[in-house]
Formats: structure tokens, C-alpha cells, sequence
């Protein structure tokens, strides 16, 4: 574990994040205006009713009282009742987080199948064709919100061309794969761009180095050595900006889930602070914090080894 650079007082480190993660949580779904009474009982409310509903729920205990019932209950797995679905919670969130899980995969494993190539050939290929063209779409890409990279797919590829779904999950693995076609793709096109950029230049600092110019002096070939040594050393600081904006990524998931119908945990999190479903959104926001966390964690854990040097250097 060590040599890795991770350690238990490291690990023991993410208790008092996910600590604050869960009060700032707590303290925010409760400044959103609006009552979980009225919510729940609409056209039926009474000032009696809605009463009888908060004692109920225990929304007139006080705050500690409140916090201290929800950091049991996150313990436990369970996070209380929902309001609005009126089963506990930790079982909505078993049947949401598949669907956003499989959503951030398929979108990782798109990102890699862009920008490897891309990145790779537009260093080689600097300032041709190639180069200034992947510059180009992605740097529109970026710069475009990704909810209206979304519609514009739709439009397009859903509803003219008539090629993908526009909405919804399916039924089995092959079903799921293609209605998050133009999902991922919605997310890949920004992800894609930081990646391009960061493997493009990582590529031009290792093609300028000097052992790959005694390489190619040795007579080895321009795609053997871009092959055993450029992508290897290259590829390296780039795992750590796929980690970071993975994380960044699960955010993402929020609105694309909106725009699609994806039944995941960014469309159930909407949804909750909507019917001010305080036990819902406080697992979400968990859930989400726990995954961003390991994503990082697990950054490190490839980064020391694809570079050696950084293990050797914590074991020092």
C-alpha cells in the first residue's frame, strides 16, 4: 500500500471530507425555500395536515436531532424513508446507480477511444491538418453547454436521422448501451478536449526528449518507438487529468440524465430537491461525494504505476 502512496492515516484522512460532505448537505437542502409537507400533500393541504405530516417525519426535532437521526441512518446503509417513494432510501439507490455507473463507464471507455489517437497523432502531425482540425471541433465542443451538445443530438441524430433513442434506458445490456449512445457522446465531447490537449502536449515533451532521439539514431522505427517509449512515458500525467475530470464528470451526469430520461441518481437527485425529498438528496450527495472520492484515490493508484519514480519516492 505504501508503495503506492497510500497509507491508512491517508485513507483515515477521507472520514472528516465525507464528515463535511454530509453537512454541507444536510445544511443546504434545508436553506432551498419551500416544505416537505406542502410538497407531499398538494391540493390536500391543511394546516392540520401538514402538522401531523412534519411531526411525523420528525421535521420538528431540532437540527442536531435531525443531523444526528441522518448520519445514523447513512451508517446503516438504509438513509431513512423517502418522502416522496415512501421506501428506504439506500433501495432507490440501489435501482439508480446502476444506470449512472454504466452512463460514466461507457462515456470513460468513448473519451479513451478519441482521444488516445487523437492526441497521439496530433503531436506527431503538429500543425497540419489533423492538428488544427481536432483543435478546432473539440475547442467549439467546450465551449458549447454540454445540455445543449445534447439537444442538438437529439435533433439530429434522434429525431431527423432517427439512428438513436432520445430518451429513456431500455431493457438488458444491449438495450442500455444504445439509448446512451448519444449520452455519452454529449459528455465525451468536452471530456475529450481537456484529454486531446493534455496528451498532445505530455506527447510533444517526450518526442523532444533525449532518449528518444538515441532511439531513433539506433535505427528503431518512428511507430516502434512511438509505441515502447513516447506512449508510455506520455500517457503517464495524463491518467491523473482523466482521474480529475472523471470526478468532474459525475456532475456532468446530473443535467445529461435530465435531458435523456435516464433513470440514474443525477435524474432522482433533481427530482428530490424538487419535492424537497431531504433523505434523497442527502444520499445522493453522499453516494456521489464516496464515488469522487475513490475516483481520486484510484488516480493516484494508476499514476504510481504508470511512474514507478513516484512509488519509489514515497518509500523513502
Amino acid at each position: 500500500m505504501r508503495a503506492l502512496g497510500l497509507s491508512w492515516s491517508r485513507l483515515a484522512n477521507l472520514v472528516p471530507v465525507l464528515f463535511g460532505i454530509t453537512l454541507v448537505s444536510f445544511v443546504l437542502i434545508r436553506l432551498v425555500p419551500g416544505d416537505p409537507a406542502t410538497q407531499i400533500l398538494g391540493n390536500r393541504y391543511t394546516p392540520e395536515a401538514a402538522e401531523q405530516i412534519r411531526s411525523s417525519l420528525g421535521l420538528n426535532d431540532s437540527i442536531l436531532t435531525q443531523y444526528g437521526i441522518f448520519l445514523r441512518s447513512a451508517v446503516t446503509g438504509s438513509f431513512g424513508e423517502s418522502y416522496q417513494y415512501h421506501r428506504p432510501v439506500g433501495e432507490i439507490l440501489v435501482d439508480r446507480v446502476g444506470p449512472s455507473l454504466l452512463l460514466v463507464g461507457v462515456t470513460a471507455a468513448l473519451c479513451t477511444l478519441i482521444s488516445l489517437p487523437l492526441g497521439v497523432l496530433a503531436a506527431v502531425r503538429r500543425g497540419g491538418a489533423l492538428d488544427q482540425g481536432t483543435r478546432i471541433f473539440f475547442t467549439l465542443g467546450y465551449a458549447l453547454p454540454a445540455f445543449l451538445i445534447g439537444i442538438v443530438l437529439i435533433l439530429v441524430f434522434g429525431l431527423k436521422l432517427g439512428w438513436f433513442p432520445i430518451g429513456g434506458y431500455g431493457t438488458g445490456l444491449g438495450q442500455h448501451l444504445y439509448h446512451l449512445v448519444l449520452p455519452a457522446v454529449t459528455l465525451a465531447i468536452p471530456f475529450s478536449t481537456v484529454l486531446v490537449r493534455s496528451l498532445r502536449a505530455s506527447t510533444i515533451n517526450v518526442l523532444e526528449s533525449d532518449f528518444v532521439t538515441i532511439a531513433r539514431l539506433k535505427g528503431i522505427s518512428s511507430w516502434a518507438v512511438l509505441a515502447r517509449h513516447v506512449l508510455r512515458n506520455a500517457i503517464a500525467p495524463v491518467a491523473v487529468v482523466f482521474g480529475v475530470n472523471l470526478a468532474f464528470l459525475v456532475g456532468g451526469t446530473v443535467v445529461i440524465e435530465n435531458v435523456f430520461s435516464i433513470p440514474g441518481m443525477g435524474s432522482l437527485l433533481v427530482g428530490a430537491v424538487a419535492t424537497r425529498d431531504y433523505p434523497v438528496v442527502q444520499a445522493v450527495s453522499l453516494v456521489l461525494a464516496v464515488f469522487v472520492l475513490l475516483v481520486n484515490v484510484l488516480t493516484d493508484v494508476v499514476h504510481r504505476l504508470l511512474d514507478p519514480r513516484l512509488a519509489v519516492a514515497v518509500t523513502r
